[in-house]
């Protein structure tokens, strides 16, 4: 199967949408930050020394995948009508980052949705990283998408 984002010559190109009819389209995705178990109980109770760290990643997921455009090379600007995010704190260690980003467009919302998790992930980062240095960002990935020509995909459980 030949990349989308390349021409003929190899050289990069923005995929051509135009004559794709706007469907809803869908995607989910999430990430998650590893810490010590300390610091996922001052996450928890909203002690961190800049503030309240889930609601702040909140607020930064949610914002995210209006910009992906601007951070990531190819992708079309959309016009994402919800974002949706979810941040759960996992004992021992951890914290789930999950969103679901919707638009009625030409093209999926994948980029987004995994936009949405990681700027909420480094977000998180951010906000811990003083009593935390060896915090970590994993498994940033997509859980599903609807919509458009190929249809929906989920992930295996698992993969």
């Amino acid at each position: 199967m030949a990349l989308t984002h390349t021409g003929p010559d190899g050289a990069p190109q923005m995929v051509d949408v135009g004559d794709k009819p706007e469907t809803a389209r869908e995607a989910t995705a999430e990430a998650f930050v590893v810490c010590a178990p300390s610091t996922l109980v001052e996450i928890a109770a909203s002690r961190g020394p800049k503030g309240d760290a889930l609601a702040v990643a909140r607020l930064a997921a949610i914002q995210a995948p209006k910009r992906t455009a601007e951070l990531v090379p190819l992708c079309h600007p959309l016009r994402i009508s919800s974002v949706e995010v979810e941040l759960q704190v996992v004992a021992p260690d951890r914290v789930r980052v999950w969103a679901r980003v919707r638009a009625v467009e030409r093209t999926g919302v994948e980029m987004e949705a995994l936009t949405a998790v990681l700027v909420g992930a480094l977000t998180l980062y951010d906000m811990v990283k003083a009593i935390d240095r060896g915090a970590t960002i994993t498994e940033a990935r997509v859980l599903e998408k609807r919509g458009g020509k190929t249809g929906t995909w989920v992930r295996t459980p698992g993969a």
